[in-house]
């Protein structure tokens, strides 16, 4: 897996693959990070790329012992297909 990186200047986690960045916005309050947008370059969607760096933005704010709230589809969908996840979930007050 590639390395996740948290840009806290400007409040995204990104991940560099080939030349380009897929990357997840987010706000972070005192206990949690809220995901709000996941962008992954055209030419690199269909392989995987935005799972691994939401998994990877997981892993980020699981070693950070914080929480997250899905602000996004995306990472609602991926949290609802990986359980092991599902101790950093937050509810965001929508449907799960």
């Amino acid at each position: 897996m590639t390395a996740v990186r948290d840009n806290k200047a400007q409040s995204r986690f990104e991940l560099d693959v080939e030349g380009t960045m897929a990357f997840a916005n987010y706000r972070a309050t005192p206990d949690s990070i809220i995901i709000t947008h996941t962008e992954t370059p055209r030419a690199l969607r269909g392989r995987g790329i935005a799972s691994e760096l939401v998994e990877g933005a997981l892993e980020l704010i699981r070693a950070d012992g914080r929480k997250v709230i899905a602000g996004c589809g995306f990472v609602v969908d991926f949290l609802q297909k990986h359980p092991e996840y599902a101790d950093l979930a937050r509810y965001n007050g929508s449907a799960w």
